[in-house]
């Protein structure tokens, strides 16, 4: 299997992979929390790939990240450990989230807002977590358009 290991959180929200990317502590495993628990107070699916490491790789012009084995299922919950979450095995990564230590640029230029993963350019958030960026996230899918663009 070709692609890389990152240290990263996944959600599937929908059809749509949210690849969650930061610093050890920075919140990745808080933000995938929030999100996939709004979407239980909706009608909306949504199910943990993966948390802290997540194997990505391109697949016919996608990133598909999947579950890494050895902690598919299993979710850090700072203060509490390990807990065991429904999982999906893989998804297509249709977002990016970085999430930041220090406030985000108040209007990034178009480069910010775009970057390539295994050669599969994404469109990308960057934040610090708080519980608004949970909405920022979800409005963020719900505008996205299937179209995919791959470096040459």
């Amino acid at each position: 299997m070709s692609g890389a290991t990152i240290h990263a959180s996944c959600v599937v929200f929908g059809e749509a992979g949210v690849l969650i990317r930061g610093a050890s502590g920075s919140g990745k495993s808080a933000l995938a929390h929030m999100l996939l628990a709004a979407a239980s107070g909706r009608d909306g699916f949504a199910r943990l790939v993966c948390d802290d490491r997540v194997r990505v790789e391109r697949r016919n012009g996608r990133l598909v990240a999947r579950a890494v084995p050895q902690i598919a299922g299993r979710m850090e919950v700072r203060g509490v450990g390990l807990l065991a979450f429904p999982h999906e095995p893989s998804a297509v990564v249709r977002l990016v989230v970085d999430c930041l230590s220090d406030a985000p640029t108040r209007l990034p230029v178009p480069a910010e807002q775009m970057d390539a993963i295994e050669g599969v350019i994404l469109p990308r958030l960057a934040h610090r977590v708080e519980p608004a960026l949970t909405r920022i996230v979800l409005r963020r899918l719900r505008d996205l358009h299937d179209t995919v663009v791959t470096e040459r």
